[in-house]
């Protein structure tokens, strides 16, 4: 077993009593589905691998005209996802939290895809971007090696990108991922087979040229002659750790975690790969089933990132994304406290970053999204059933609605769309952001329709409700700082099932101020609220009452 606490993480959280949960990880990678069955123990808290699965699938080995996910692939991938949620089953899982990354992102039918897997199996799967995959990734390691309170970089070769990590036992600083991965470069760059000279130096230069904008954002951040220890994994690498182990030693170590090779040692084996057939490749020990295909390509991406990055030898650790995902579920659940608090607010300190970056007048904008969770929890059980999930969302929506003035005055609400849709929000599913853009895009003119793209992106029913009836609270939150002066103080709702009235009651930051802008902006925008809802919208000013905070 491996402790959480391995940075002397010392708090132990108090919020669960429950014993030994159990919880699986599934990782759809564009190479293999992978899956891990944990034993969470909370009061330590830390987790125990009791079950491992693997399958082969090759999801990015999609049609090379189209880019679609191929039918026979997409049959092996739900066949093993099957399998995998049987063997949750047998273990007793309680949950299975399942992840997506670039072939499926990347994939024209990706969200047909999830939604059948959804459909057939039971089993909902959240399509995570490129920055949030690394930073599982990053969670993931930090739960199996020790950091020492140092700066670490880390590289984790996938099929369809790599990522580059440069953190320390607290937080992540850089979170980077390149769509260069070992099955796209396989199948988009090389065709003969041994590679060919003219094929090889082409491989070389394009992984170099690839990887080189991601590699000097590391190195930037970086303090003057500072080199921290590299850490990499997994297959591709482990992979690597594991023909060099049998040779170097004549045995392979019980555990990988801690297991290290040269950069040296790397750019022979890389010499003598290019030189062999996959048949040849394959008959090498310790190579996995059909990892001989694309173990070239994988090999040259870690030997062009040592080399850019100027370090002489790679540290392995076994753990990576999908225990990441474990850690981020402990995350969520409260399971794990102090000094990993920092990475459990990550979607605030992300939200606010991105709002920075836009320009986004942020003294206004909390103003607005307080007022929206307000009427939100005001309202909640009387005219909707959202929880704390949907009112984070509405929250990030009410701080980056106005984000669009970054591009344009003019439609500014359909730009926050796009620069919250394609802001690498972190902390979020793919999902979850499309509905904070969404919420956003509709905090002013038309309500949501089917017509509009955007809305059209939401596949299930329940997520266009969310936003149907998030936007429509959105809105009397925007009307409520119309000046954007912060005029109210408080807002009060007051809803009567029986004559379906619902009345607002807005109390001034000054009592001799008549709020008459903001009266006037709430009865212009209730329209949209009114017919969500079917309540009959009043509100009033009451200057002499008593706030109570």
């Amino acid at each position: 077993m491996v402790s959480l606490l391995s940075n002397s993480w010392e708090s132990i959280s108090t919020q669960t009593v429950e014993q030994h949960r159990i919880i699986a990880s599934i990782d759809l990678g564009t190479n293999s589905l992978h899956m891990v069955i944990v034993q969470i123990e909370p009061t330590l808290p830390a987790f125990t691998i009791i079950g491992r699965e693997k399958e082969t699938v090759r999801l990015g080995d999609c049609d090379p005209k189209t880019g679609e996910l191929k039918p026979e692939v997409i049959e092996r991938a739900i066949a093993a996802l099957q399998r995998f949620c049987e063997v949750a089953k047998t273990l007793n899982a309680e949950t299975i939290v399942a992840v997506a990354t670039s072939a499926v992102r990347e994939a024209p039918n990706g969200k047909d895809f999830l939604q059948r897997i959804e459909a057939e199996l039971g089993l909902s799967v959240n399509l995570i971007s490129g920055q949030e995959e690394a930073r599982r990734i990053y969670l993931g390691v930090l739960s199996g090696l020790e950091f020492n309170n140092q700066p670490h970089m880390i590289v984790d070769i996938g099929g369809g990108s790599t990522e580059l990590i440069l953190g320390d036992s607290h937080e992540a600083k850089v979170l980077t991922s390149t769509k260069v991965g070992a099955v796209r470069l396989q199948s988009e760059l090389i065709s003969t087979d041994p590679i060919s000279n003219a094929e090889f130096q082409y491989l070389q230069a394009y992984t170099r040229g690839m990887l080189k904008r991601s590699v000097d954002e590391v190195l930037v951040n970086l303090q003057s002659g500072e080199l921290p220890r590299l850490v990499g994994t997994s297959g591709t690498i482990e992979t690597l750790a594991i023909i060099h182990a049998r040779e170097k030693l004549g045995n392979v170590p019980s555990t990988l975690s801690g297991y290290e090779f040269s950069l040296k040692d790397l750019q022979e084996l890389v010499s003598r790969l290019r030189k062999l057939s996959n048949s040849e490749r394959a008959e090498i020990p310790g190579m996995p089933e059909k990892r001989s295909e694309v173990i070239l390509a994988g090999a040259v991406i870690l030997q062009e990132v040592m080399t850019l990055l100027s370090v002489e030898s790679l540290t392995v650790c076994e753990r990576a994304l999908r225990e990441g995902v474990i850690v981020d579920w402990m995350l969520a659940h409260g399971l794990i406290e102090d000094r990993l608090r920092y990475q459990g607010s990550v979607r605030q300190r992300s939200v606010i970053k991105i709002a920075q970056k836009y320009h986004v007048n942020l003294e206004y904008s909390t103003r607005v999204a307080e007022f929206a969770v307000s009427i939100f929890n005001q309202t909640q059980g009387k005219l909707h059933d959202w929880g704390t999930e949907e009112s984070e969302l509405l929250w990030a929506a009410g701080i980056l609605h106005n984000s669009g003035h970054y591009i344009s005055h003019s439609a500014h609400h359909k730009h926050s769309y796009y620069l919250i849709r394609n802001g690498e929000l972190l902390g979020y599913t793919e999902t979850e952001i499309e509905i904070i853009a969404n919420i956003a895009r509709y905090h002013r003119k038309s309500p949501p329709k089917k017509k509009h793209e955007n809305y059209r992106n939401l596949q299930k029913k329940n997520h266009r409700q969310i936003v149907n009836q998030l936007s429509a609270i959105l809105r009397l939150a925007v009307a409520l700082d119309r000046r954007q002066i912060g005029a109210l103080r408080q807002v009060q709702c007051e809803y009567n099932p029986e004559s379906q009235e619902f009345q607002i009651k807005i109390f001034p930051d000054h009592s001799d101020d008549d709020c008459a802008l903001e009266l006037w902006s709430l009865d212009y925008k209730k329209g949209v609220f009114e017919a969500e809802f079917g309540v009959k919208l009043t509100a009033s000013l009451d200057p002499t009452a008593v706030i109570v905070n």
